[in-house]
């Protein structure tokens, strides 16, 4: 990541924010977006931060935080408000706004961004009018991209990343898939500098895995194939090892799902000899869990569960400074679900659930889709286990919360469920489960 511009690029209009520069002391950029991230994670909060988010802060590009920043702030640094930290008052950002008055020449629209503002636009439209409300704007080219058109990039997989936690995928794919084109076109179009490139072919590759992964969660397998692979090439050419990691770690997880476990095993592996690079433990743990997912679905035990021990034995070196951004949904909730999905491969239904049971009670509530989704394959692996009236209050949770998330892999579990359980339907959990399940 770029380190923060210098102040004689600072726009005239903006006010750098000198006191968040002396909480920031002696460490980097770097150093302390790490710290930032350490903290969110304390608390149970998911941000984002990353170097060039310390930078926008320090400048002044970003005037307010979020109210998810605004919490890790604050817990880092108790006592002080926000105008200790030196950012201006939240309603005054939020007054001009709806004043009309335009921002400073160069000022992103966005600078104070609001979660109500979310939710109001998922309750009235769904995933695809969050998506417009707060903008994926990344924008055709008319010159050789800048530092303007590569952040835009950065900040569109950062908000489709947040808004698939939260709410799934579907509704998001159509509207994800112009600014993914127009990233490219960026990238075609050339950059003066050769560190705005390696940004924006990082960004653009970043983005075509993330669009990738919300066709990939809509059920459409093919279309997220040819974005990862995509990505995979954008990864090649610019000898970017993180970036072919992370998408030979997608391509891994959609061959299992689409039935192909040779396959998975082979890309998982791909994706370690990338990641030998990389000093993340927890990285090589999500890759071997990818990987004993493929043996699991050949129904090779033994490899499994041989490499469901490196995994695990990866993962208890902890977190790091070196973890990819990407991987902020990998805490012990996603190993002990990706351990319950290798189980339930190989036929071992109580064992299963036993997992996804335990990944359910620790899940992080900030991401809602996973926590909906392994519920539903608890539900699923209780009603095969012989436990119907579980099952049947398993799902009941899934479809409230399915409310707020919207995904067909999701659904296409809880439908399995429902045919499972119909031979129960005398129970009256089981019959409650099913009359709710069928107007869904």
């Amino acid at each position: 990541m770029a380190l923060p511009p210098p102040s004689s690029q600072v726009h005239p209009a903006r006010r750098p924010n000198t006191a968040f520069r002396q909480l920031r002391g002696p460490l980097s950029p770097g150093e302390f977006a790490a710290a930032v991230r350490r903290a969110a994670r304390d608390i149970g909060e998911q941000v984002s931060c990353d170097a060039r988010y310390i930078g926008r802060v320090e400048s002044g590009e970003i005037r307010c935080p979020n109210y998810a920043y605004e919490r890790v702030f604050r817990h880092m640094f108790p006592g002080r408000s926000l105008g200790d930290m030196g950012f201006a008052p939240r309603a005054a950002v939020r007054g001009r706004k709806a004043r009309g008055a335009p921002p400073p020449p160069n000022e992103p629209a966005t600078t104070c961004e609001e979660s109500d503002v979310l939710r109001r636009a998922f309750m009235t439209g769904g995933p695809a009018a969050m998506a417009a409300s707060v903008g994926l704007g990344i924008p055709r080219p008319r010159r050789r991209a800048g530092e303007t058109e590569t952040t835009a990039v950065e900040d569109a997989v950062r908000q489709i990343r947040l808004l698939d936690d939260r709410h799934g995928a579907d509704g998001l794919y159509r509207r994800a898939a112009q600014p993914l084109r127009n990233a490219y076109a960026l990238l075609d179009a050339g950059t003066r500098h050769q560190s705005t490139a390696d940004r924006l072919h990082g960004a653009a590759g970043e983005l075509a895995i993330s669009v990738g992964w919300l066709a990939h969660d809509s059920g459409r397998f093919e279309d997220a194939r040819s974005h990862y692979a995509e990505a995979l090439a954008t990864s090649r050419v610019s000898g970017d090892p993180a970036l072919e990691a992370h998408a030979f770690c997608n391509t891994a997880f959609l061959a299992r799902d689409a039935g192909r476990p040779r396959e998975a095993i082979r890309a998982a592996q791909a994706a370690q000899r990338a990641a030998a690079q990389l000093p993340s433990a927890r990285l090589s743990s999500l890759l071997a869990l990818r990987e004993a997912g493929g043996w699991a679905g050949l129904g090779d035990r033994r490899s499994c569960e041989q490499t469901l021990l490196r995994a695990q034995s990866l993962f208890a070196n902890g977190a790091s400074d070196a973890d990819p951004e990407w991987m902020s949904f990998f805490g012990e909730a996603e190993l002990e679900g990706l351990e319950a999905q290798c189980w339930s491969a190989l036929g071992e239904w109580h064992r299963a659930a036993d997992h996804a049971r335990r990944a359910v009670a620790l899940q992080d509530a900030h991401f809602a889709r996973n926590t909906a989704l392994f519920t539903a394959e608890l539900a699923g692996n209780l009603a095969r286990s012989g436990e119907p009236e579980e099952a049947a209050s398993a799902g009941q949770r899934v479809l409230g919360l399915l409310e707020q998330v919207q995904s067909s892999r999701i659904r296409s579990i809880l439908d399995s469920t429902a045919r499972l359980l119909r031979p129960h339907s005398r129970s009256a959990p089981v019959a409650a489960f099913l009359t709710q399940h069928a107007p869904a």
